[in-house]
């Protein structure tokens, strides 16, 4: 039995196990005759183009795991923001860990989905915002919606400001053979709200691992969502991460992507402008070795006027590793005045790594100010000549450039101790210590 009959034949028995109301459970059928029509995306689609899941879905993947599995802190202390207090919402395997997690705080709503979903208090919540701009049609998001039931489920109250920075982690143990896990997210920022979170999903041991997650954000007017999605996983890790964005009124939403680990990785991230003098920032680095994949697709859909958005992706490729950047700009007619800019940098250090970039604009409006750049190269030998006769080796040296071109990208991040987490990631992965504290 595939994968995908092994998931369809699993779904009655799945929602037997779990609280679903009527209008849930039609949500939920609906969403898998999608995926049982469509089936696991293949290169013969056009946003797939690059990218095949077929070496992946020979693995026999445990779809629910057969017991709950503790982790002992020590073990998973580095993957955590150590120098500063944050919220932590962890899971293992898929299920909410209460001791590794810590979420105490006045005015602010963090739960399971597994409770918003079944409990009459979030009703109107999950009736408002659960899958209202999550994909019906791309069928690994719908495979999620036909199996949500876990993950973070994040309220922020109008007017407030969530003083420490929340922690969202899902940790894979490794005790399953091959195991494929399904969180849901859903996050709502109230007006004049302002939060930062950190997502990450990590596997602590080599035994293969399938994430297909969901993320959705809801941000109110005037609301401050600052995203980061750190990706550093071992090399049998796959993660299909799917984040939809909807932005009211002056809000203002930065999403940073840092991919460093993994085998395959596929980031879908759609930003939908539902108001005026909306911000939308997209920013990531991807530093791949091996023969490491990472997939960058994404969407700003600016429908409304006077907004701007603003990507930037940087890319650093080694070995036989590969590398997709497929960024879309759609402006409809209404969005006079937008302001969008789109820019994909590339370093190929060898000449097995390979690089497919399709940067893209498509404009219905007359009054915009709209770009995109797409930029493949080696690193500048003519700078690496002038720092070797100052004294500086050749692989600092050219550790020092590396370093230097994605700094554009992590002097944003708004989180000192994160940024200072991310720096020491790079050097490590650069292969070089870098001569000053990080």
């Amino acid at each position: 039995m595939d994968l995908k009959e092994k998931l369809l034949s699993s779904f009655m028995a799945f929602e037997e196990r779990v609280d679903v109301t009527t209008e849930l459970h039609d949500l939920r059928t609906s969403a898998l005759k999608n995926f049982e029509e469509k089936g696991f995306p293949t290169k013969k689609e056009e946003a797939w183009k690059y990218t095949s899941l077929n070496a992946i879905l020979k693995n026999d993947f445990s779809i629910f795991p057969k017991k709950e599995h503790a982790i002992d802190i020590k073990d998973v202390k580095k993957y955590f923001i150590n120098n500063i207090d944050t919220y932590k919402v962890i899971f293992i395997d898929g299920v909410f860990s209460t001791f590794l997690s810590s979420t105490t705080h006045d005015g602010l709503d963090v739960c399971l989905m597994s409770s918003a979903l079944t409990k009459p208090k979030y009703k109107m919540v999950i009736d408002t915002y659960f899958n209202q701009i999550a994909s019906k049609e791309e069928s690994m998001t719908t495979l999620n919606t036909a199996f949500a039931f876990e993950g973070a489920y994040i309220n922020v109250p109008k007017s407030t400001v969530v003083e420490k920075p929340i922690e969202i982690i899902y940790f894979s143990t490794g005790n399953e053979a091959a195991l494929m896990v399904q969180p849901r997210n859903l996050v709502v920022v109230g007006e004049n709200a302002h939060v930062q979170i950190v997502e990450r999903h990590q596997s602590l041991n080599e035994n293969p691992v399938l994430t297909n997650a969901v993320t959705e954000i809801f941000a109110q007017k005037r609301a401050i969502v600052d995203y980061y999605k750190i990706q550093n996983d071992v090399q049998t890790a796959n993660l299909i991460d799917n984040t939809y964005i909807a932005q009211k009124q002056e809000s203002r939403v930065s999403v940073h992507t840092f991919s460093f680990g993994g085998n395959i990785t596929r980031n879908n991230l759609n930003f939908y402008h539902q108001g005026e003098r909306i911000d939308s920032t997209l920013k990531g680095i991807t530093i791949l070795g091996d023969k490491q994949h990472v997939d960058h697709y994404t969407l700003v859909h600016h429908a409304q006027p006077n907004c701007e958005s603003h990507q930037n992706y940087k890319c650093i490729l080694n070995d036989q590793s590969t590398g997709v950047f497929n960024g879309k700009i759609f402006v409809e007619k209404e969005a006079q005045k937008t302001d969008a800019f789109q820019q994909n940098s590339n370093i190929l250090l060898t000449d097995k790594a390979t690089i497919n970039a399709k940067p893209q604009l498509e404009i219905y409006a007359d009054d915009v100010k709209c770009s995109h750049g797409c930029t493949i190269g080696q690193l500048d030998e003519s700078a690496m000549f002038y720092m070797q006769q100052r004294g500086i080796p050749k692989k600092e040296a050219k550790a020092l450039l590396m370093y230097a071109f994605t700094n554009e990208v992590t002097a944003s991040v708004k989180i000192p101790d994160l940024k200072e987490k991310i720096a020491k990631i790079i050097a490590t992965k650069l292969g070089v210590h870098m001569g000053f504290d990080l």
